[in-house]
């Protein structure tokens, strides 16, 4: 039986990312957290509400990576900071972000989503804008979006990826090359 309103909330993103937010019903996650319906809606009034408890902590932190991403530029030095910021976000964020990428576009209207749609927009319109040549802005959208996708749906394809270390490494690497300013020659 779940003690707390966190683990609820952990239960319930676990859910979301795998079934669906549509398909994930306040029973049946009353049903994996061992309480009674009633007892889920003493906590959060809604599914929604959950979603927002469950998915906002995510959400303002890729706001303020954001926010330090448009304050520090592009420039060398902060662009590394910025990519190992970026790993650690989606691979502690992993479900929060594999319900943003694969549900997002489908639950417009959901205030929380409405939110996520924002700022991963705002993230996307920022290095879109910071160039002005098709080829880099295919090379930043794989880089953000290709290592975000591929590290939250390895599960859900049964994709074993090296440890964590590895994997973290692999992919700061791949995005620092990816999100380098290309030098005409």
């Amino acid at each position: 039986m779940v003690s707390s309103q966190q683990e609820l909330q952990r239960i319930a993103l676990a859910e979301f990312a795998i079934a669906g937010y549509t398909g994930t019903s306040i029973q049946r996650i009353a049903e994996l957290a061992g309480l009674s319906k009633s007892s889920v809606l003493y906590h959060f009034t809604s599914k929604e509400a959950l979603l927002e408890a469950a998915v906002s902590p995510a959400i303002d932190r890729l706001d303020e990576l954001l926010s330090d991403l448009e304050a520090g530029g592009l420039g060398a030095d902060y662009r590394a900071t910025f990519i190992g910021q970026f790993v650690d976000f989606i691979f502690d964020c992993r479900q929060e972000v594999h319900l943003f990428i694969n549900q997002g576009p489908s639950l417009v209207g959901l205030a929380v989503i409405d939110r996520a749609n924002g700022t991963v927009r705002r993230l996307a319109h920022y290095f879109a804008d910071s160039t002005s040549n098709p080829h880099d802005k295919m090379r930043f959208g794989i880089a953000l979006g290709g290592s975000a996708y591929m590290l939250c749906t390895a599960d859900n394809f049964e994709m074993p990826l090296e440890s964590d270390d590895e994997t973290r490494q692999a992919l700061v690497a791949i995005m620092s090359e990816l999100l380098a300013p290309v030098r005409a020659d």
